[in-house]
């Protein structure tokens, strides 16, 4: 093989758009991970059912100081953080970066 012939990577042609992706939004408690989780499928098309989790603040036991993740995959990679984290804000929570 000769020295002159280009390189190409494959690898990087069109990885925005196949870049698997996940989404968390934070959310300062249940009812409002469960809103959020319902708004999705209308809001943004997503048919996968996000994933809810609990997460208790370090050191508390109190349910009451726990946040609840709602946690998207965006296979695709075609979701809009911007627009997720304005969902999230509208009930007072914010999107994670990964």
């Amino acid at each position: 093989m000769s020295d002159n012939v280009p390189v190409i990577d494959e690898g990087l042609t069109g990885a925005r758009h196949t870049r698997h992706a996940r989404h968390i939004l934070v959310l300062p408690d249940r009812d409002a991970a469960e809103e959020v989780a319902e708004a999705l499928p209308e809001r943004f098309g997503i048919t996968q059912e996000p994933q809810l989790v609990r997460d208790a603040l370090a050191g508390e036991d109190d349910a009451e100081d726990a946040q609840w993740l709602v946690v998207i995959e965006d296979p695709a990679g075609g979701l809009d953080p911007t627009a997720l984290d304005a969902l999230a804000d509208e009930y007072d929570g914010w999107l994670e970066a990964e």
